[in-house]
């Protein structure tokens, strides 16, 4: 028989949406499959104000432009929370391998955020279903845990995201599933050579449009396309605040960065189109022709000098496939 691999596109649509949801034109093989029952947290676990009713009700800067900087304490609990949501993606990553649902992952993400005393950001946040977010192959961000099983081939980022001590510390990172063909393996490392050459000019004073120019132009140098209907962002005490990051060329009003500010940079970069389109599920975004999309993402600080990367990779993370 011969070995499926769903990174070559030449699979069966996987999972059951074509029952589902049968009106719907799902663009790429992958299909929502069955969601699991909401996972609980336990009450002397502090939780963000949106847990219970999945409306967030913090007041947001009335201005774009306008960019929060956190004190010496503020930024400290930061630092606690991206150590942390680095921890768990570590966790996450090992698991990556053919067989293993993305259920499963979400499962020891919940449990391993939870007896830390934390909070998994996503969970019921504007109603999401899950405690992080796994999206594989064409699924360009926000995808929901469920039974779809891993195949040899995908490749998958995992979106996790903590809520520790009244901030939030948020990272990603693209996975390989078993042997990924060349161009998933390249479109992966030239995503995080993207983030990575966007943090490089990160310091005070930079106008934070300049971010989204740099991961443009390293993306079409290598013939890939960047996403635009989906940024980084401010994030402290409030998930999603100021600035927002867009990771392509702009001339966005978005504001200058200054020590204290912290944020995200996450750029999705996909195949083909730099197009998308969302599930009725009204989270799942996938890329409009079907092919791949690969992200990496840190929370960043900006210091008196200069930038510091809070979900850093630690001493016992794995290494990145190019690395080993």
């Amino acid at each position: 028989m011969k070995k499926q691999k769903s990174g070559t596109r030449d699979a069966a649509p996987r999972g059951f949406g074509l029952h589902q949801i049968p009106r719907f034109k799902f663009t790429g093989k992958l299909r929502p499959g069955r969601l699991s029952p909401r996972r609980t947290v336990p009450e002397t676990v502090p939780r963000p104000d949106y847990w219970k009713d999945g409306r967030p009700k913090a007041k947001l800067p009335r201005y774009p432009w306008e960019i929060d900087s956190l004190n010496e304490e503020q930024i400290e609990r930061m630092r606690e929370s991206g150590r942390m949501a680095r921890e768990i993606l570590d966790i996450a990553g090992r698991m990556v391998k053919p067989g293993v649902l993305t259920d499963e992952i979400d499962a020891v993400v919940h449990e391993e955020i939870v007896k830390r005393g934390a909070y998994p950001s996503p969970l019921n946040y504007n109603n999401f279903p899950k405690s992080c977010c796994t999206s594989i192959n064409e699924v360009v961000c926000h995808g929901i845990p469920d039974n779809t099983a891993l195949v040899d081939g995908d490749i998958i980022n995992i979106d996790i995201t903590v809520f520790h001590n009244g901030f939030h510390g948020d990272c990603s990172e693209t996975f390989l599933v078993g042997d990924v063909d060349e161009k998933g393996r390249k479109l992966a490392r030239v995503t995080h050579e993207c983030l990575e050459k966007a943090i490089e000019i990160c310091k005070p004073g930079l106008a934070v449009k300049k971010i989204g120019g740099v991961i443009e132009d390293h993306a079409r140098r290598h013939g890939f396309s960047v996403v635009r209907n989906f940024c980084g962002h401010g994030v402290n005490s409030v998930f999603h605040t100021t600035p927002n990051v867009m990771h392509f060329k702009n001339n966005e009003p978005a504001g200058i960065l200054k020590p204290g500010v912290t944020f995200t940079i996450e750029p999705m970069i996909n195949e083909g189109t730099h197009r998308n389109v969302v599930w009725p599920d009204d989270w799942t975004a996938t890329t409009l022709d079907g092919r791949r999309s690969a992200q990496f993402e840190h929370t960043l600080l900006i210091t008196e000098t200069g930038v510091e990367r809070l979900t850093q990779k630690i001493e016992s993370s794995p290494k990145f496939f190019w690395e080993e």
